[in-house]
């Protein structure tokens, strides 16, 4: 037995290795440099302690970062869940064209950052957009609205515009998960004259949870870190609306010219990832025994 342990650890202590060196030596630097007073690359580290801690936790910006990520985080995670949830029971039904219903909802997915932003800030557009135009002959409005030009639109928007590229991720994960689920649980249940909401509820969704546990950290864990859609169309703004911590890393990084305290952001940030992390990992074993 201890023969074979020692096997195991000496096929995955390579790949540890490499693991440590490529994300705990980054990390490990971001930590030093939270400690020392460096403004751009290339400037003498100075150490000064806590005083970036101190100067950025008596800020209101990381404040005001960390509570429209947490927003953030929630309502993409409810948005995505929603919408990844009903692609999902639609997929798993038998109909003509499933497989390439399922091959094809990926796509956008795949696509490109840059060519998302381009596509969604051409469709919303007050001038030649497609949703506006859309939106009034709905009688839903009655003239042209600025999607982006209001914080609470902008941010709203970005929601959006990020659950529609993530959701195909989740529901390809709950496929996944759907297809374990026996078939003849089904068939007793509709021997048993339950509807298609009873099958739901008593089978689909309580068979579902462990799967949407692990979705449940994966997508906050992205979500949390999502930078470049909220930077190529908003830039955080307007009116800082939609700064998020990642966005507030960037702007202390490479426009304040304060490399130290955007490590200090950094090291916060990762701090609660890892506490949220080790909380639902926690929380998903209590329910799994």
């Amino acid at each position: 037995m201890r023969n074979s342990s020692l096997l195991a650890f000496a096929f995955v202590a390579p790949a540890m290795l490499v693991l440590l060196l490529i994300l705990g030596w980054p990390l490990v630097s971001a930590v030093i440099l939270s400690f020392q007073d460096v403004r751009y690359v290339g400037t003498e580290p100075h150490w000064v302690g806590f005083a970036n801690y101190i100067k950025v936790l008596s800020g209101s910006k990381l404040l005001s970062s960390i509570g429209l990520s947490l927003i953030w985080v929630v309502a993409n995670a409810v948005l995505q869940t929603m919408l990844a949830l009903a692609a999902a029971l639609a997929l798993n039904e038998r109909f003509r064209g499933a497989k390439v219903a399922r091959t094809w909802i990926i796509l956008t997915w795949i696509v490109p950052t840059v060519v998302v932003v381009m596509i969604w800030r051409w469709l919303f557009s007050t001038s030649g957009g497609m949703i506006n135009p859309l939106l009034i002959q709905m009688g839903i409005i009655d003239r042209p609205i600025g999607f982006f030009a209001s914080p609470a639109g902008a941010f709203a928007t970005l929601v959006f515009i990020n659950s529609w590229r993530w959701f195909p991720f989740i529901t390809l994960m709950l496929l996944a998960g759907m297809t374990r689920i026996p078939g003849d649980l089904y068939e007793a249940a509709r021997i048993d004259g339950a509807n298609a909401w009873k099958r739901f509820t008593r089978i689909t969704w309580p068979l579902l949870k462990p799967t949407l546990g692990v979705l449940a950290v994966i997508g906050t864990l992205l979500s949390f870190n999502v930078f470049d859609i909220i930077w190529l169309l908003t830039a955080g703004g307007p009116a800082n609306g939609t700064r998020t911590m990642p966005v507030l890393i960037y702007e202390t990084a490479f426009k304040g010219y304060r490399l130290s305290e955007a490590a200090t952001v950094s090291v916060i940030a990762t701090i609660l990832l890892l506490a949220f992390a080790l909380i639902t990992a926690r929380a998903l074993d209590r329910e799994e025994n």
